[in-house]
């Protein structure tokens, strides 16, 4: 679990203080979905520069330029690659027709599997999500059709940012979550992982006082948003995986599911919860974007366990024993 977040101002009317202190304010409550590192790119003079350290959020000054168009900046749990060696932490950066950087929230799992066949080379990057930059680089151009191939070759739980050296800004929707909102008035698009974050980025900078709308954002659509604040969208099919876990809205008994769910019980435990308690959740029909939240917010986590438990020991006895079947 990690986290996602970043602007584009496209009419150049926010003063660069505001935006400053709101790349600042993003990166310190995406803490919540990540803290072994944290990074943001931008676009300098034509060319992409990363700035990322393995630290928490509110410990680094993210200080982008005067004259910054827009932030891509990420939040990393880490599963794979050691955070010390700073060359596996996010952004990563790219190089196809144009330069680029890649940031991704969630795990890849088939890195090993594309490496070995040859569909990408071994690289020193240990992190799974750096596979997504070489299929792109594979292509030799960053377009939605480089960033289909990508987003259909790789299997895991995802969604991805990439921001070129022209300051175009592409979203990559899996089933990770992602939350954006236009600014339309002051010329602005703010992104983050969860509505939570967004939240509590926009009330410390008093942006949740101008109107602002949601951009829909749906598993398997590519987004790109140009520096003119233009909107064109793609679409990638997204994969489904077998699982042993059927929730219990399943009464069509089939073997698919998101693998999201896997994931989330694999990671779980660095937040010091069982997996069967995650279970239990999935099971009594709350989403994985619930749970996550939940995780990082455990008093929301021990509310929803009281009650689930609380029908176990209760409802469902008394229909399995109390003679209403």
């Amino acid at each position: 679990m990690c986290a996602l977040f970043g602007w584009l101002d496209y009419k150049g009317i926010v003063p660069y203080r505001v935006l400053r202190k709101l790349t600042q304010a993003l990166a310190n409550a995406a803490e919540e979905r990540g803290t072994d590192a944290a990074g943001i790119s931008y676009v300098k003079d034509g060319k992409v520069i990363i700035f990322k350290r393995p630290k928490v959020a509110h410990k680094i000054h993210f200080n982008a330029p005067d004259g910054t168009k827009a932030v891509m900046g990420h939040t990393r749990l880490a599963t794979q690659g050691d955070k010390k060696q700073n060359y596996n932490n996010h952004p990563f950066a790219g190089h196809a027709d144009k330069e680029f950087a890649f940031a991704h929230n969630g795990v890849l799992w088939n890195d090993k599997e594309l490496r070995k066949d040859g569909t990408i080379p071994n690289s020193y990057i240990d992190t799974d999500s750096y596979i997504g930059v070489q299929l792109i680089e594979k292509q030799g151009k960053l377009d939605f059709d480089s960033l289909q191939y990508m987003a259909e070759t790789v299997e895991g739980n995802f969604t991805f940012t990439v921001l070129d050296q022209f300051n175009n800004l592409y979203i990559i929707k899996g089933s990770n979550p992602m939350y954006l909102l236009h600014f339309e008035s002051i010329g602005l698009y703010v992104y983050a992982s969860t509505e939570t974050i967004m939240k509590k980025a926009l009330k410390q900078m008093g942006l949740h006082k101008f109107e602002s709308k949601s951009v829909d954002t749906e598993e398997g659509d590519i987004l790109r948003i140009d520096r003119n604040g233009k909107i064109t969208r793609s679409h990638f099919e997204p994969k489904i995986y077998r699982s042993k876990y059927v929730s219990w809205y399943d009464y069509d008994d089939s073997p698919y599911y998101n693998m999201h769910e896997e994931i989330l019980l694999a990671y779980c435990g660095c937040y010091g919860v069982d997996s069967s308690d995650v279970e239990l959740l999935l099971d009594y029909g709350y989403t994985c974007d619930e749970i996550e939240d939940m995780l990082a917010d455990q008093s929301l986590l021990q509310e929803a366990l009281k009650d689930v438990k609380y029908i176990c020991g209760e409802d469902i006895y008394e229909s399995c024993y109390g003679g209403v079947f």
